[in-house]
């Protein structure tokens, strides 16, 4: 099977689904002359014209807004912000329209959209530039959150986010552009709120998403360098949010250490926690364990930002933690 690019995985999936339908259309700051930002969207505008692939002013409320319109009146929009940092400035719109108007319309009217663009950490890119907000989106009802984190999740997931009818936050990351993956030539789609067992064990759950699973994966290499065998979890979607997986996980491990790159506070991994010792609790037997950002505004000094971001020393000893060694 051939390996490609993250970016082009995505480019693939843009492609695609807009020679399948003439209603899907991209827009966003550089999307079409500059070939996007992170050059996600190279040569669409040869493709497709202007009048699919449209550049945008420096305004994501006005072009967010203009989205919000076209997918109420038959179009399926792909906005992209130049990272999620830049959806703050749009976040009524994706808050109070799109996430909404099927429910205030009473099911008359569909918001059938993708948002997205790169989220989290990109290195020293300061506070302002470097935060996670899919716990943010995740808890607005009305709104589905993916978050892939290779190359092959992010062309099928995107590919179902397009053909979505509800707004889609899809969220990627900067750093991930570049990594390359298996990718099939022959069109395939994947289920919107179904987790991945990336690799089965006995001892201990580890669930993540996104780039994270990067840092678990390397972590994993060294657990079991240690005669540690751990289930690996990649969430894919964090709306909906597949618990029955998590849940059987760990009724055969007992134990669950779930990794973010997010703030703790009210985040994906303290709603986890909660369904686990809701539904599972008789099964476990150590306390869960949360690996997240710490608790600051991301500083900008390299070293700092390597003692802010979960890595595998702080993985390795969340898991040594709840085998109780």
């Amino acid at each position: 099977m051939r390996s490609i690019q993250f970016r082009e995985a995505l480019r693939e999936a843009l492609n695609e689904e807009m020679r399948r339908d003439e209603n899907v259309i991209l827009m966003g700051e550089e999307v079409a002359e500059y070939n996007g930002a992170y050059k996600v969207s190279q040569g669409m505008l040869d493709e497709f014209g202007p009048q699919r692939v449209i550049d945008t002013p420096i305004a994501e409320l006005g072009f967010t807004g203009i989205g919000v319109g076209a997918a109420m009146n038959g179009l399926r929009p792909i906005i992209e912000f130049m990272t999620f940092n830049f959806s703050l400035v749009a976040i009524d719109q994706v808050i109070n329209a799109a996430a909404k108007i099927n429910s205030m319309s009473g099911g008359q009217f569909f918001c059938p959209m993708v948002f997205r663009g790169p989220t989290g950490s990109a290195g020293q890119l300061g506070a302002q530039h470097s935060q996670n907000f899919e716990n943010w989106f995740a808890n607005t009802p009305g709104l589905k959150v993916v978050v892939p984190s290779n190359p092959y999740d992010a062309k099928g997931l995107l590919k179902a986010s397009i053909r979505d009818n509800d707004p889609v936050i899809f969220m990627e990351s900067e750093q991930m552009y570049g990594l390359k993956g298996e990718v099939p030539e022959e069109e395939y789609i994947l289920p919107i709120g179904k987790a991945h067992i990336v690799e089965e064990g006995s001892d201990v759950t580890i669930v993540t998403f996104g780039k994270m699973m990067r840092v678990v994966e390397d972590a994993v290499v060294e657990m079991k360098k240690n005669g540690i065998q751990p289930e690996l979890i990649d969430m894919r979607t964090v709306r909906p949010l597949d618990y029955d997986t998590v849940i059987r996980s760990v009724q055969k491990t007992n134990r669950l250490v779930i990794v973010e790159e997010a703030w703790p506070l009210a985040s994906i991994s303290s709603e986890i926690s909660f369904m686990i010792q809701k539904n599972a609790f008789d099964y476990l037997d150590a306390p869960i364990i949360r690996v997240t950002s710490r608790d600051v505004p991301l500083p900008y000094a390299p070293t700092l930002v390597e003692a802010y971001l979960p890595s595998v020393e702080r993985i390795i000893e969340a898991v040594n933690s709840v085998m109780y060694r």
